[in-house]
């Protein structure tokens, strides 16, 4: 379908300007903060409604760009007719194509979980670095969490439908964000935020390179020819 490949397009430009957003806020502040000590969102209240934020927003709207396509795909092996002499049929009860389905269904309201934590985070401002935290401060850490957790289960349900190494690439990045989001845990309480900055960026990472191999596989995606089109048909010259 051409709309997914636009779709999937749109998103990898989100990603990439979110990226960069992200980045030249992290050179536009005050050199007293440290990335190794610090989280993203202590750089953010910083520079209220800055960059970051608008990072936070952009990459919010790549994935909303992302869940209709999702939602309108599905792979080659789950439709009938896609092997020669299936004659279009649907598998019999339908039991492994609308188990499909709805892993999909699930990883859309996943990533509408991600992409709705993001922007609330970006609403919501954190409490300074060594303030008290108050009611903005923890729903803005409630909405990052679910953001970071959502994303790599939708990511792990999306996989069998990607198919091919974009299904390897998104299952080992899913492991990989919630191995770090494990160790951003970690630092938060029993490790005195050691090293939380360091964790969190690298789960940043993690989480947005897995959305953009979902973008790029979706943009790479060949346009799928209508039901029932006939073939091109060679002339044969008689003899």
């Amino acid at each position: 379908m051409p709309e997914t490949r636009t779709s999937g397009l749109l998103a990898l430009g989100g990603i990439a300007l979110a990226a960069a957003l992200a980045v030249l806020g992290h050179l536009d502040v005050n050199d007293d903060l440290s990335p190794w000590s610090l989280t993203v969102s202590d750089f953010a209240v910083s520079d209220r409604g800055g960059v970051i934020d608008a990072a936070m927003a952009v990459l919010a709207a790549a994935t909303a760009v992302l869940i209709p396509a999702l939602w309108r795909t599905g792979t080659g092996s789950a439709r009938g007719g896609s092997r020669p002499g299936g004659h279009g049929r649907a598998p019999t009860g339908g039991g492994p194509a609308l188990g499909r389905a709805g892993r999909r269904r699930a990883a859309g309201i996943l990533l509408a979980a991600w992409a709705a934590g993001l922007v609330s985070a970006a609403v919501l401002p954190t409490n300074g670095p060594g303030l008290p935290m108050d009611t903005a401060a923890y729903l803005h850490r409630y909405a990052s969490v679910v953001a970071f957790l959502a994303l790599p289960v939708a990511g792990w349900l999306l996989a069998g439908h990607l198919g091919g190494r974009a299904a390897g690439w998104v299952r080992g990045l899913a492991l990989a964000s919630l191995l770090l989001a494990g160790a951003m845990v970690w630092s938060a309480y029993p490790g005195e935020r050691l090293l939380i900055g360091l964790a969190e960026r690298l789960l940043i990472l993690a989480e947005v390179a897995l959305l953009g191999v979902v973008a790029a596989r979706l943009a790479r995606r060949p346009v799928d020819r209508p039901a029932g089109a006939a073939r091109e048909i060679t002339p044969v010259r008689g003899a």
